[in-house]
């Protein structure tokens, strides 16, 4: 595995590339072996970090230590009302902005880890599960594999083509991905059931050096994912969207 590939795999996964390097790595990636294995490495490794990250939390005796703390440190220095006030309103912004960080971080390790999925999808040796770019094949392949059904466009007349899908799984949720491709670019579809956790409805744009989207419609959750440019994604969106606005 050359060391001018291997330097950049960090970066490549990081989302730190150009789109034209970003684009030669992909291609390296599926050529290469040791490339691959690689990358499905280090990504397994970056999963097992962010896990581990989630086990600590405050213990319920911490907590009731700090509270005593506190109380014990208001009345020490006699707070007034108008002070205990201030102090009251000042928790409440506090909590509210402490919240909103905490939805800001987990929207970020949900678009991280749809992103993690769609690049260890284009590294692997087998991409998709049933391979088929016939709709009607497709879809049904996913019936008892999954919790729900959905729709897929049809493709006739468009730049797209179907080359696939497999069964992934998102906060231990499983759901469908579909690969397809429009010229030199493959995206990813994601789907899930809704989950009120899961990010709201988002154009969202670039993240990092892939074009996303997602939305909700007939109570599943839909990604849209891939280095190609906004305008094929947001046409392959609207397809979906009709597509399942007929079920």
């Amino acid at each position: 595995m050359p060391d001018a590939w291997t330097q950049k795999l960090d970066t490549y996964l990081d989302g730190e590339l150009s789109a034209g390097e970003m684009s030669a790595l992909d291609g390296h990636v599926r050529a290469c072996s040791d490339c691959a294995a690689e990358v499905l490495g280090r990504l397994q490794l970056k999963r097992a970090v962010q896990t581990a990250g989630k086990r600590f939390a405050p213990s319920a005796d911490f907590r009731q230590r700090i509270q005593k703390m506190s109380a014990a440190k208001r009345q020490q220095r006699h707070w007034s009302w108008q002070m205990a006030a201030i102090a009251a309103v000042f928790l409440v912004v506090l909590g509210i902005s402490l919240v909103r960080v905490k939805q800001e971080n987990y929207t970020r390790q949900i678009y991280s880890e749809i992103a993690d999925l769609h690049v260890s999808t284009l590294a692997s040796a087998s991409p998709v599960d049933v391979i088929s770019t016939d709709r009607h094949t497709v879809k049904p392949w996913f019936e008892g594999k999954i919790p729900f059904s959905f729709n897929l466009p049809e493709l006739q007349n468009s730049e797209f083509s179907l080359i696939g899908g497999r069964v992934t799984y998102l906060e231990q949720t499983p759901g469908a991905q579909l690969i397809y491709h429009i010229r030199k670019h493959q995206i990813s579809v994601f789907i899930f059931p809704e989950a009120s956790a899961l990010p709201g409805d988002s154009g969202l744009g670039r993240h990092t050096t892939f074009e996303m989207q997602t939305w909700t419609q007939s109570n599943l959750r839909y990604f849209v994912i891939g280095d190609a440019p906004a305008e094929d994604i947001g046409k392959l969106v609207d397809m979906f969207k009709k597509a399942e606005a007929k079920q």
